[in-house]
């Protein structure tokens, strides 16, 4: 009798681990999934509507697009395509990095540079769970495009070195002028932040940009966005 108790016990709670396994893995990710598309599609209402002032011209990377409004908490301002990632891979930009945030899509770090401007554009997301948005960060290479719109200008950012690996509370990766990543002077850059290891959260990975080019949605997708 108590050897049928235990081994029902431990199928009971092999069942359960199963459940919360298939949860984490597959469940969060569908939610996920249909919250980014969600985001998107609210963009590009938006953008729809024409609150978006579009450029009339293309400008070099050095040229200072004109300054957004400030990105309300919580909600989507842009989109980010890494080719890098897939062809089909796209996820909405929200503001903050708060935990319900991240769940929607990636974050923007309060406080760093608005997307295009002088200063650092910093970002994170989730490595697993949630949609796996940064799955493949660790395959980033240096000259990779990281390409984002507002839904009026096109932002193409290149990658300048390999991810590279620092402890959580390591926060000069997302400075102005982020340390560690060999910029020595202000300019318009972009950082991206993940989790590390994969499964875990015990440092984190970092990728580094610059603002390579920009152009009016108007004239089409750029090319780093081309088959």
């Amino acid at each position: 009798m108590i050897v049928r108790t235990f081994s029902e016990l431990c199928i009971t709670i092999g069942t359960v681990i199963v459940l919360f396994v298939v949860y984490v893995l597959f469940w969060t990710g569908v939610k996920a999934d249909r919250a980014m598309d969600s985001q998107i599609d609210q963009l590009q209402d938006q953008w729809a509507r024409g609150s978006v002032a579009a450029r009339t011209d293309e400008e070099p990377a050095d040229a200072s697009p004109p300054r957004p409004a400030p990105y309300r908490d919580g909600k989507p301002f842009a989109v980010m395509y890494v080719p890098r990632f897939g062809f089909t891979w796209n996820k909405p930009v929200l503001q903050g990095t708060a935990t319900g945030t991240l769940k929607k899509g990636l974050g923007h770090y309060a406080g760093t540079a608005q997307l295009g401007q002088k200063g650092n554009f910093a970002v994170a997301g989730h490595r697993r769970t949630y949609g796996d948005p940064f799955k493949d960060f660790p395959e980033l290479r240096p000259g990779d495009a990281v390409v984002l719109t507002d839904g009026a200008t096109w932002f193409t950012y290149r990658i300048d070195k390999k991810p590279y690996r620092t402890l959580p509370g390591d926060i000069g990766v997302i400075d102005p002028v982020p340390r560690k990543s060999g910029y020595r002077e202000p300019g318009r850059y972009l950082t991206l932040t993940t989790c590390e290891p994969e499964w875990g959260h015990s440092h984190r990975l970092i990728a580094w940009a610059h603002l390579d080019a920009t152009q009016p949605v108007e004239q089409g997708k750029p090319e780093a966005l081309r088959r």
